[in-house]
């Protein structure tokens, strides 16, 4: 009789646990300030991506298949912190275009500072599960315009 309380009560908190990891995020807006507000020291060091939670299971389906195509000690396709489109630094001041919605897809820009230069990123995302995850990032400006999934996919 103690025992499937026992076996309940475990599988209720394993439940919650798993629950609070995968947040659902209602709107693109919300997606992508949660996304500028993560801090990747909190990140699982054996998800495919620091920020594995945000992308889709496409998107993390390319890193992992890019990370088992790595060699150890090798750096895989995507060489530079993508949601800020560099090495290193931060984004400042940033700033959200209205979605622009198509059933179970979307597509914004979102435009910052990283030090002295002026970023703006176009993001595609889709609804899985109930929520909203990035699907794409690119950035079409400068000398060397980039898709995430295109690094990812060659």
């Amino acid at each position: 009789m103690r025992l499937p309380a026992v076996l309940l009560a475990f599988t209720l908190l394993a439940l919650s646990a798993l629950s609070a990891g995968a947040e659902t995020f209602k709107t693109p807006q919300a997606l992508i300030k949660a996304l500028y507000a993560y801090d990747t020291a909190e990140s699982d060091e054996d998800a495919p991506s620091p920020y594995s939670p945000f992308f889709s299971r496409g998107l993390n389906r390319l890193f992992q298949a890019d990370r088992d195509a790595t060699p150890e000690g090798e750096v895989g396709a995507v060489d530079f912190d993508p949601v800020i489109s560099g090495q290193d630094g931060e984004a400042k001041n940033v700033r959200l275009s209205p979605p622009i919605t198509m059933d179970d897809r979307a597509e914004l820009e979102v435009s910052f500072r990283n030090g002295s230069e002026a970023v703006t990123l176009y993001y595609t995302l889709v609804r899985e599960q109930g929520g909203w995850k990035v699907d794409d990032i690119a950035n079409q400006e400068g000398e060397y315009p980039w898709s995430l999934r295109e690094l990812l996919e060659q």
